[in-house]
């Protein structure tokens, strides 16, 4: 399992799910707690959707938002077919669909709840 900071994890699990295609491995909102994974079968991993409250977490999240840096990638099959289906859900992107150096497209979203999230494609 790995985190993610973010501002409110009942509304970072409605997109994360909902938006992003996520599905809900654990769900206690009366804890404030929410954990998603992949749809992948094969992907085992789960991702805490961690309130922001701790003054380091909060300090980290919006310095890297204030830099535009992406706190968390996620690689995909097609990142172009990704941003189509998402910009068509209304989800803003900071960075549209760009070839690297190296091959790799990536491209970055704004997640809602404090962060930028990079898609990448190699």
């Amino acid at each position: 399992m790995t985190s993610i900071h973010v501002t409110d994890p009942a509304k970072a699990h409605a997109f994360y799910t909902d938006i992003l295609g996520f599905e809900t491995l654990m769900a206690m909102p009366e804890y404030n707690l929410f954990i998603v994974k992949s749809k992948d079968p094969a992907d085992k991993a789960g991702l805490l959707l961690e309130p922001s409250d701790h003054p380091l977490a909060k300090a980290y999240m919006e310095g890297l938002h204030q830099e535009g840096h992406a706190m968390i990638v996620f690689g995909v099959s097609s990142v172009q077919e990704e941003y189509e289906r998402l910009v068509s859900l209304g989800v803003v992107f900071n960075q549209e669909p760009q070839e690297g150096p190296d091959g790799s497209i990536s491209a970055i979203l704004n997640d809602t709840v404090g962060n930028f999230v990079q898609l990448h494609q190699d």
